[in-house]
Order: C-alpha cells, then structure tokens, then sequence
C-alpha cells in the first residue's frame, strides 16, 4: 500500500513494514482559502458509503443514521488525497484540519443531509461532505509493534512485523482477530492493536 516500505529483519524471519506518513504529518491546519470540500469549488454527488447488506446483532444495538439509516457509528475511509475537516455540516464552516492521507480509516459518529460527523484516531472530531468518504475499510496499526500471523491466534507463526502507523487493507474480523493485507503481506492481527474496526463488530469478508 502507498506509504509503507518494507525491510527484512536481520535477525528474524519476517518483514518489518514501517509507515512513513506519521513522520511526514498527515493532517495539517487548514489554510485561511476555502475552495470547497475537495479542493475544486464543487460538490460532486457520489453514493452514500456502502454498509454491509445484512444487519448484525451487533449493529442492530447502533442507532441509524438520519441521512442514510446505516448503523452509527461506523468505520469509512477517507477517498480524497486532501480531505477537509470541518467545524459544521456545510461550506459555511471554516476547515480546521486538512487530512493528506487518502485511505485512511475514519469513524462516522453522526449524519446531517449530505454531511458525515467524523472522529480520527487521536479523537479529533469534524464534518466532512460525504463524497470525501469511501466504504473500503482500512485499518491503522496503534500499537507501538505487533505481529502479522498466518492463522487468527497468538502462538500461530509470524508473517510480518507492523509498526505503529502500518496503513492496512481490512479484509474481515471475528473473534478478536482481523485479516489485513499491508505492503504484499496477509495475515491475522489482534483487533485491540488496531483503530479501523468497533469493538464489537464482525467484518464479513467480500
């Protein structure tokens, strides 16, 4: 994935993924010109984000969103490579934030017409205009390091080494364990180490 390098470890025998973009920054404080939600003055009408077709017990206990009577909150991901992140639910609002890191999981906390009340990984929270928003679920590694596993348990043999920051595709979660694929590499993760996916919440895999 975009973003992440990958080293082979001298004295182990799986990879080391290391993201750069934390060292580059991610998010910057908007500028003071305001050009619309992606940078062109015009706010392309795209679907809403997709959510899984059957409900689960676990979403059923959510409540639903106004706009699109999906489960909330719920994890998206950023589509645009410069998204903003604004102080309300329209072009009104100044951005306080601008995220340079397209794919990045973003949770959806509350809906208003077109608008998506967003909170990131450090719990930041802001509106985006829907059509910045994606339904691929991505995942970013929190732990300071943890180990990619070929089989959902901790004693399975390791794959890779993902470093706090690893940008990864989620592909499914069950039991307090996620399928990910970062940088050419699949294996199991342990939920906890992760933000991109709720606690409760079982990803069915596509």
């Amino acid at each position: 994935m975009a973003g992440v390098t990958a080293r082979t470890a001298a004295a182990h025998s799986i990879a080391t993924l290391v993201l750069m973009a934390f060292a580059a920054g991610f998010a910057v404080p908007a500028d003071a010109q305001d050009t619309g939600p992606d940078g062109t003055g015009q706010i392309p009408t795209v679907e809403a984000v997709t959510a899984p077709a059957e409900t689960t017990p676990a979403e059923a206990s959510r409540s639903l969103g106004s706009s699109t009577g999906y489960p909330l909150p719920r994890f998206a991901s950023v589509r645009a490579g410069e998204a903003k992140l604004r102080t309300g639910p329209g072009l009104r609002y100044p951005a306080e934030w601008v995220y340079r890191f397209r794919d990045m999981p973003i949770e959806i906390v509350e809906e208003f017409e077109a608008w998506r009340k967003v909170r990131d990984w450090e719990g930041t929270e802001g509106w985006m205009h829907q059509s910045l928003l994606a339904g691929r679920r991505t995942v970013l590694v929190m732990a300071q390091e943890t180990i990619l596993r070929r089989a959902p348990r901790s004693e399975a043999p390791g794959v890779a080494r993902l470093q706090r920051g690893v940008l990864a595709e989620l592909e499914t979660c069950r039991d307090g364990w996620c399928a990910l694929s970062a940088s050419g590499f699949q294996g199991w993760a342990p939920r906890t180490a992760l933000y991109g996916v709720l606690a409760d919440e079982d990803v069915a895999a596509e």
